[in-house]
């Protein structure tokens, strides 16, 4: 593969080294904000990627500076040969931080391998602690599998484990401290998120500002701000004793776009410059029509152009009709 002069840039200034990677857009859950109760709009499957262009798009974006690679979906544990995926991802040149995001309610077989595999951090959905909301979110009576594919991943050396919590008004708000609690006993990042107007079932959610919700803790736990890693857009506070942290995704109240250093590339090949817009390019033809890495490199620095300054999701939260799972969490 050419060497690539130098790294991605977008026409804003801001250094893209994040490239997340959805390898599937199929979920064994029905979460209210992101798929459609009786969805089956899924991708055919010719025209998701194999595992092999998987590689070598996400070689080709190493190869430009990107060092932070996520595998997302869907549900991307239900990816035949993600482990085998995961080993190889992790050991292209430029790769630094393979993480992957997870339900978990296929983690406990799976949490061993992935380590061993490379997989450094976990992000796992968790919107509450109580079965029956759990259910009623996603559709499945759940929990039990994913409290047991947390301590799969406790167990086998996975830190930090971080729980995203989409907070729902009228619907798990009151569980914060719990959530808290459960964090806290476990040694879990907690990571509150404001729910995203993507498609009918985001806009269509219970949106709860975090603003006075993270002045609240701030002021229970006495929290300073902290940095955690990962390259995502959440802010992290740390209670001064270190048992406690927690980190705010607030793309309405207080929108992160100016640090904004990732794009998504969706199973299709689409990449996705933005979640809320919808500036794209698809490379699967590309890869399919015998394209150099070189021509590879033009496209990806040629897309990374089209990023948009900021998303519109206050503005226009009517604008984008897909789906979550067809971008990629």
């Amino acid at each position: 593969m050419p060497p690539a002069n130098a790294g991605l840039c977008d026409r804003f200034g801001r250094t893209i080294d994040y490239l997340r990677v959805s390898v599937t857009d199929r979920c064994d859950l029905r979460c209210s904000y992101c798929l459609p109760k009786g969805y089956r709009d899924f991708e055919e499957r010719d025209h998701c990627l194999d595992l092999g262009e998987i590689e070598r798009i996400v070689g080709v974006f190493a190869a430009l500076g990107v060092s932070r690679v996520r595998l997302t979906g869907g549900e991307p544990l239900l990816r035949r040969g993600l482990v085998p995926l995961a080993a190889r991802l992790n050991a292209l040149p430029g790769v630094q931080d393979l993480s992957l995001s997870t339900n978990a309610t296929q983690l406990a077989d799976q949490a061993a391998a992935l380590r061993q595999a490379g997989v450094a951090r976990l992000n796992v959905s968790l919107d509450t602690l109580r079965a029956d909301r759990l259910r009623q979110i996603t559709g499945r009576d759940v929990l039990c599998a994913v409290i047991e594919g947390l301590m799969a991943a406790k167990q086998v050396g996975f830190e930090p484990i971080k729980l995203n919590m989409v907070v729902l008004r009228g619907v798990n708000d009151d569980e914060i401290d719990d959530m808290a609690a459960f964090c806290i006993e476990h040694g879990f990042v907690l990571r509150l998120i404001e729910a995203m107007p993507v498609g009918d079932t985001g806009r269509s959610a219970q949106f709860a500002d975090l603003q006075p919700i993270r002045r609240r803790l701030q002021e229970r736990f006495q929290l300073l701000d902290a940095a955690i890693p990962g390259g995502g857009p959440a802010r992290y506070l740390r209670s001064p004793d270190g048992r406690f942290s927690v980190g705010f995704i607030t793309p309405l109240s207080q929108h992160f776009c100016a640090t904004c250093n990732r794009v998504r590339l969706s199973v299709d090949g689409t990449l996705y410059m933005c979640l809320g817009q919808d500036h794209s390019l698809p490379l699967r033809p590309l890869l399919r029509s015998g394209a150099s890495d070189a021509e590879l490199m033009a496209a990806v620095r040629a897309a990374i152009d089209l990023k948009p300054e900021r998303h519109e999701f206050r503005e226009a939260p009517g604008k984008l009709m897909r789906v979550m799972a067809r971008t990629g969490g």
